[in-house]
């Protein structure tokens, strides 16, 4: 079950609620007051695992770094 924050328009205060996906949001809030809470939306936690997350994971070697190194190396070898 999803936790929801909602906020209080008369009294300012925040609290959070467990409710279902199936249930309205609430309307009247602790203090009382009916028709001043509203649900606010709160960034979601991701967590990512596994490879492939990296920028050196998802794309492949690039060429022109090798090439050039390469030819370096043959240039060196041959003085």
């Amino acid at each position: 079950m999803p936790t929801y924050v909602y906020a209080c328009d008369a009294c300012g205060k925040q609290f959070e609620q467990f409710q279902s996906f199936k249930d309205e949001p609430l309307t009247v809030c602790r203090c009382g007051q009916a028709g001043k809470v509203r649900r606010l939306i709160q960034p979601a936690g991701i967590v990512f695992k596994g490879s492939g997350w990296y920028i050196t994971d998802s794309r492949k070697p690039d060429t022109s770094e090798k090439s050039a190194s390469s030819e370096t190396t043959a240039a060196n070898s041959d003085a």
